[in-house]
């Protein structure tokens, strides 16, 4: 059901005319490269793969057509009975692919197909775009840890747990993600918020509790009130101290003196996390200042790819059957040269595209999410 009605509409139309299980190919490529960049990296095969394992109407969603009066019983029978049975070749997860360049291309009947263009497009469209826009961020950062904390700006619960596993693909450490810890086995990250400092009668007794609690772990937020008056309140704790975390202010300048004041304490292995509306461009601007910071906290800007939130992603029919078992090439012609395909499926230029599925059987050994996070880790200064 994670599909546009128009798809449901047209395989109702398809078995009508008896045309349903005709043979079609389709493949999928982006137009523009995201970020004004020169290309992305591919991102949401595993997660493809167990969908389409999982694929089937429950019996729910079939109620729920069936109650929308449009559709005889016997497609509502037919579409209870519906599994993947086609064949899916793809690019390996994490690579480098360029605009225009077919990265799935999938062969099944032309219900099958058409059902699953919109899922397709949902999950490799938003988690290439974040696993890209992670790798930049992550090369800005020149090998200082970054960490995505974007769980609370993201669009929705669904948006979120995508983003944080593309956001790990595309390089970041750790997630403040509960659920995306749990299901795909990120590493979490989180430090304090201001209001445990605010509900303390004062900011030396927050950072005291605080410690008291985790003293093998204490990282606090020193800019609830005033943030050098924080750094020195964090200072008392002594060698309890693990790391401050800067969300406003002059973040290079307040870096610089914060790293100043903890090295004359002794304190040289305090790290400093920065955070608040970072991105890449903001990451590197505070490098080129020299700023004193350790770890990168990368929330809003990341989850959401703020300045280019929808990667043009399409996915077009190839060829097709006909009657006779023939196979015809097909293309779309526009007015707007942009949007015109070349006929027939296109060859990878760059890329051996793997068999994934055959005949509805998964026949491809899945990576697993740190395999693919190296792979992109790999190709060090592609994507900018």
């Amino acid at each position: 059901m994670n599909t546009d009605f128009y798809q449901i509409t047209m395989a109702y139309a398809r078995w009508k005319q008896g045309i349903h299980e005709r043979q079609a190919s389709f493949q999928l490529f982006y137009r523009k490269p995201p970020f004004e960049g020169s290309g992305a990296f591919a991102c949401g095969l595993g997660v493809v793969t167990e969908f389409l394992e999982s694929f089937r109407f429950s019996k729910e969603d079939l109620e729920h057509l069936s109650g929308l009066h449009q559709f005889e019983d016997a497609f509502i029978d037919y579409l209870r009975e519906l599994r993947f049975s086609g064949s899916m070749k793809a690019v390996v997860e994490g690579s480098w692919i360029h605009p225009k360049e077919p990265f799935v291309q999938i062969t099944a009947s032309i219900v099958e197909c058409q059902i699953l263009e919109t899922p397709l497009l949902n999950i490799f469209n938003f988690q290439t775009l974040v696993a890209t826009k992670a790798k930049r961020i992550c090369e800005a950062a020149r090998g200082d840890s970054v960490v995505e904390f974007g769980l609370r700006r993201a669009q929705g619960f669904d948006g979120a747990l995508s983003a944080s596993r593309a956001a790990y693909v595309g390089g970041v450490e750790a997630t403040s993600n509960l659920e995306a810890a749990k299901i795909y086995g990120i590493p979490t990250c989180g430090t304090m918020s201001h209001a445990w400092v605010m509900s303390f009668p004062s900011e030396e007794a927050a950072f005291e509790a605080y410690a008291s609690v985790y003293p093998e772990s204490c990282v606090l937020a020193i800019d609830t009130y005033d943030t050098l008056r924080g750094l020195q309140n964090a200072i008392k704790l002594g060698k309890r101290l693990r790391g401050i975390r800067l969300d406003s202010g002059d973040l290079a300048s307040l870096s610089m003196r914060a790293r100043q004041e903890l090295d004359q304490a002794g304190l040289q292995n305090v790290k400093i996390m920065a955070s608040g509306d970072l991105d890449e461009y903001k990451i590197a601007e505070l490098k080129s200042k020299n700023a004193s910071i350790n770890t990168w906290g990368v929330g809003t800007r990341l989850v959401t790819a703020f300045d280019e939130p929808a990667l043009g992603g399409v996915y077009k029919l190839a060829r097709i059957q006909d009657v006779d078992g023939e196979w015809r090439d097909c293309h779309k012609t526009s007015n707007d040269i942009f949007k015109s395909t070349l006929p027939g499926m296109l060859p990878s230029q760059n890329h051996f595209l793997e068999p994934i599925f055959q005949s509805g059987r998964l026949l491809y050994k899945l990576p697993s999410l740190e395999e693919i996070k190296k792979y992109v880790k790999s190709q060090r200064t592609q994507s900018t």
